[in-house]
């Protein structure tokens, strides 16, 4: 596949926290539909034992075909490339036309070519876009050329996703509270993502029932950079999405500094005063964003 060198705009959207749903659960995929979750995974892969991925496939194309989820953004996860069971998954992905579908073990930026031709090749829905899961230290390594896939506008691709489990076990750091083993890692995958214009969530948090240790996970991963958190219980959904809500101060800070540099003196100034401090036109930029998270979320609690 022929590059296609295009800027990435992706539009600005709340991915605070995104649920896997097992493909099997049909009163899970209920539930989904009235939780106050940013996103929803139907998922193929891990939740779903060998013997029971064709019938997950079966209820999942089902699901999304219902619709429901509202605002809510809907992906479909499928098994990996190397799997038996992809093609069917993705085939079936694609016919299902979700917002978005996640492939899981992605290691090299040929492997979203490949993708990103299939989807080509299938005329598949102009709307659907590819989220890849990195879970392997050769995806760590080739991370920042995966994410540079972006910029060609074939491959669709739009995030990134954590996969802490299986590096772990490939690599046997030990996941202790913190994370510090990983947060290289994490620096490096962050910095690949936004580099390339496109968003990147953390790993689940496997004991849903410690709300402090998740919490705090929250916090640190909106701090390191992390766009939102993949989860795995419906507990988790309000820490999480206070975690990586702007805060009220936060968005009053963010309005008044656009609002200063709207004004007739601001023209044409790099540096402005606001608030008793100076302001340069970057922070501007930074609050744009903000303003636009939270205008999004807003929106969204409405249509929920």
């Amino acid at each position: 596949m022929k590059p296609v060198m295009t800027p990435v705009t992706t539009p600005i959207r709340p991915r605070r926290s995104l649920l896997f749903m097992p493909g099997t659960n049909v009163r899970a995929h209920e539930k989904a539909r009235t939780l106050p979750v940013d996103g929803v995974i139907l998922d193929l892969e891990d939740s779903v034992a060998p013997e029971a991925k064709e019938a997950a496939r079966t209820q999942i194309v089902d699901s999304a075909r219902q619709g429901g989820f509202g605002a809510r953004e809907l992906f479909i996860r499928t098994n990996g490339l190397d799997t038996p069971w992809f093609s069917d998954d993705f085939d079936a992905a694609v016919a299902a036309r979700p917002d978005a579908i996640i492939v899981p073990k992605i290691a090299t930026p040929r492997q979203i070519e490949v993708i990103g031709q299939r989807m080509l090749d299938m005329h598949a829905d102009l709307h659907i876009r590819l989220w890849v899961m990195i879970e392997s230290a050769e995806a760590i390594f080739n991370v920042r050329d995966i994410a540079a896939t972006a910029h060609d506008s074939e491959t669709r691709l739009a995030g990134l996703i954590l996969g802490t489990n299986d590096l772990a076990k490939e690599t046997r750091v030990r996941q202790v509270p913190g994370r510090a083993p990983m947060l290289s890692w994490f620096s490096t995958c962050i910095l690949a993502a936004h580099a390339a214009g496109i968003e990147i969530l953390d790993s689940v948090y496997n004991d849903f029932r410690d709300a402090e240790g998740f919490a705090r996970e929250c916090a640190a991963a909106r701090d390191f950079g992390f766009d939102g958190k993949t989860l795995i219980h419906p507990a988790q959904i309000e820490a999480c999405n206070a975690a990586f809500t702007p805060p009220a101060e936060e968005i009053d800070e963010a309005r008044a500094i656009l609002k200063a540099f709207g004004q007739p003196e601001a023209q044409g100034k790099g540096v402005i005063a606001v608030g008793g401090r100076m302001v340069e036109r970057m922070h501007a930029d930074m609050a744009r964003r903000t303003v636009a998270i939270a205008d999004a979320i807003a929106e969204r609690s409405a249509e929920a």
